[in-house]
């Protein structure tokens, strides 16, 4: 199956963080779990703050937080699963169109955030499919789905797929994903102390790493079915680099618009630089994090 394209949602969006679960495994708050020199829910707040007009939170009763720029509210009744923390969450919101995440998520992609709104133009939710399940808690909702939710409430099914059959739902292959999040890191959630340790190493890891985004234009966006994507490359990678992760990512480039080498251009094509500075046939200048590539047509780019 081809991915669906992805194109602009200028509509207002709410962002929706589930924290109120019990932490058992994990032995203590995982909202307040310092991450890169904050707490967790912080954490998360700054990143969806980029992108969302709104955003929700989501506790259990009594729950301690810091001060958040967010609209708080309680779980009605305490542990009743994911249906419960989306439910309450939905009727919160003052938008339409919400992102449903949990707080224990670090690794957020906004780039594959904004590809999954991009697809609820038709449908009502909007569930990634990645290792052989579904992601309902990394998910796009219609604000319109909760009463039946409520419904599932009174029924006691608390697994919020039982929802998915009675709505418009889109299920997003795990192809279209890799696009965006090759390594899955969007679903990667904190269960254990173990878990916890093991996302401290690899954000810190993270951070020495070159992260950039590519930005595609004409021919070269209709053959990728991108318009952006967003690159972690070693430190001290070069544009070189960046045009051999972007063939491995998007594979349907190479030979018309990334060159058999994968390290350069096709002839036609250019390579301009934070939108600043062209570059012709030399791509050894180093990259560094927060850089955008656009790739054009040499026509289109003057």
């Amino acid at each position: 199956m081809s991915a669906k394209p992805l194109t602009p949602n200028p509509q207002p969006l709410t962002a929706i963080i589930l924290a109120g679960g019990k932490s058992s495994r994990m032995g203590q708050p995982k909202a307040l779990l310092p991450f890169g020199g904050e707490p967790l829910i912080v954490h998360n707040v700054r990143a969806l703050h980029r992108h969302f007009t709104e955003i929700v939170v989501v506790t259990a009763s009594n729950q301690a937080l810091p001060s958040l720029p967010v609209t708080l509210v309680q779980d009605e009744v305490a542990y009743q699963g994911p249906v419960g923390g989306i439910l309450y969450g939905l009727r919160a919101a003052s938008q339409e169109v919400c992102f449903i995440t949990s707080c224990d998520a670090p690794f957020l992609n906004l780039s594959l955030i904004t590809y999954l709104v991009s697809l609820i133009t038709e449908h009502d939710v909007i569930v990634p499919y990645w290792e052989d399940r579904l992601q309902p808690l990394h998910a796009v909702y219609r604000r319109s789905v909760a009463p039946l939710l409520q419904d599932q409430l009174q029924r006691g099914e608390l697994r919020p797929v039982f929802l998915y059959k009675k709505v418009r739902t889109y299920e997003v292959p795990a192809a279209d994903i890799r696009r965006f999040d090759p390594e899955g890191l969007s679903f990667r959630n904190l269960n254990s102390p173990e878990d916890y340790q093991a996302a401290l190493a690899l954000w810190q890891q993270r951070q020495r790493e070159i992260s950039c985004v590519i930005e595609l234009f004409g021919i070269a966006r209709l053959k990728a079915k991108a318009a952006r994507i967003p690159l972690i490359l070693a430190p001290g990678a070069t544009i070189s680099d960046a045009l051999g992760a972007l063939a491995d990512t998007a594979p349907a480039l190479v030979n018309t618009v990334i060159a058999p080498d994968r390290h350069s251009l096709t002839a036609g094509f250019s390579c301009n630089l934070n939108g600043t500075q062209f570059l012709s046939n030399d791509f050894r200048t180093e990259l560094h994090t927060g850089d955008s590539l656009l790739i054009l047509s040499s026509d289109a780019g003057g």
